[in-house]
């Protein structure tokens, strides 16, 4: 499978720690020099948008996916290569879904999270074998595998959930990682 686009969710803010903030762009920067294009929210706050500008600024693909409600509440980042509104959120989950071969997810809140676990909910009934990463940036996520390790451990989910995700450390790990099938 060839990595033409990656989907990236994650924070409309910028977090309380800088290194958040430094990963995207990073991540960014990344995925221009590796001419991988970037599917993300649409949005141009927080780490969303340090994101999209770095793809941008590196001469990279952007296409933002934003529900109409939300391009009205968030400031839209100009300038992408493609800009796609929806009508719901639903809609715009199917759109990233659908442009993309592998799934990213750096710290953010309950939106960042509610992604990707949709993404988990539909690799674990087989919609699809895409690879899905938690980029665990100062160890963000580390409470969210703790919890699944406990999900998988009480017996709600199998254990071969685990071979579902990666996890990594640095922003430098995420595309060897998916390139790699996980």
């Amino acid at each position: 499978m060839k990595l033409e686009n990656l989907c990236v969710y994650c924070g409309s803010s910028d977090g309380k720690e800088p290194l958040y903030l430094d990963a995207a762009t990073r991540l960014g920067e990344t995925l221009a020099r590796e001419k991988v294009g970037l599917v993300y929210g649409g949005a141009s706050l927080g780490l969303m948008g340090a994101l999209a500008r770095s793809v941008l600024e590196g001469g990279g693909r952007v296409t933002g996916i934003i529900p109409d409600f939300l391009q009205r509440a968030e400031v839209q980042l100009p300038g992408v290569s493609e800009l796609v509104v929806t009508g719901s959120m639903h809609e715009r989950k199917w759109h990233m879904f659908s442009r993309s071969q592998a799934f990213v997810a750096l710290p953010g809140g309950i939106g960042t999270l509610e992604e990707v676990i949709e993404m988990l909910t539909w690799a674990q009934l087989g919609r699809h074998s895409y690879p899905i990463i938690f980029a665990n940036i100062g160890g963000f996520w580390d409470p969210l595998i703790e919890l699944i390790e406990h999900m998988i451990e009480t017996g709600f989910v199998r254990s071969n959930l685990r071979s579902i995700f990666g996890v990594v450390d640095r922003v430098e790990d995420i595309l060897p990682r998916v390139r790699a099938g996980l």
